[in-house]
């Protein structure tokens, strides 16, 4: 999450969708007084109990939680910036984004839980994204970046903001296999359970890739 005065922008941090390279690109076009979620430290009311023990055993502060809420962004600024700032983030192919998940969670574990153990067990809240950039359930930024468009569109955003040229050159888009290829029937219909809203709002479908394309 990203608040920065001086271009006037709230970057609401999306999970799997290239968020913190997204996030220190951006953070290099802010300055003190701005809340980036790398730097700046969480409230002490916000702590929890391993934050506590960090804080008593090594006095290392909590930094804010990179995944904050628009509601939760809007009531740390107020009303007032959180209505006269640009506002937006990064949403991604439901099932695409289920399985860049599961790789991160997964990855190094032994044995390794097959994708339909990884999302019987996955909390819904983890699989969709909307809940972050909506509020009672409404959509609450001005613009969100589709990831399959996300190097065009984040430039076109850069030229709105005014921000550097340059800003999001080093950023490296990841690449996972199609999701058709690891996803059956039953974990299909759990992802689009999980994601209804955007897959509604941005009119997603579960795109099929032939055999030998896999």
């Amino acid at each position: 999450m990203i608040v920065c005065h001086q271009h006037r922008f709230i970057f609401v941090t999306t999970r799997k969708t290239s968020g913190a390279a997204i996030e220190a690109a951006l953070a290099t076009a802010c300055s003190d007084g701005d809340i980036v979620s790398a730097t700046t430290h969480a409230a002490l009311t916000q702590y929890q109990p391993g934050d506590w023990l960090r804080l008593m055993t090594r006095g290392e502060r909590a930094r804010l939680d990179r995944h904050q809420s628009a509601a939760q962004i809007r009531s740390r600024v107020g009303d007032a910036v959180w209505s006269s700032y640009f506002k937006f983030c990064v949403e991604r192919d439901p099932w695409d984004k289920a399985v860049a998940l599961y790789e991160q969670r997964t990855r190094g574990r032994d044995p390794r839980p097959t994708i339909a153990q990884f999302l019987a067990k996955a909390r819904p809240e983890s699989l969709s994204n909307f809940p972050l950039y909506s509020i009672d359930g409404a959509l609450a930024v001005d613009r969100v970046i589709r990831f399959e468009h996300l190097a065009a569109e984040l430039d076109a955003v850069g030229h709105l903001l005014n921000l550097p040229a340059e800003l999001f050159q080093a950023i490296e888009w990841p690449q996972t296999c199609h999701y058709s290829a690891v996803l059956g029937p039953a974990e299909r219909a759990l992802i689009e359970a999980a994601c209804a809203p955007e897959i509604e709002l941005f009119g997603y479908g579960f795109a099929e890739v032939a055999p030998e394309d896999r």
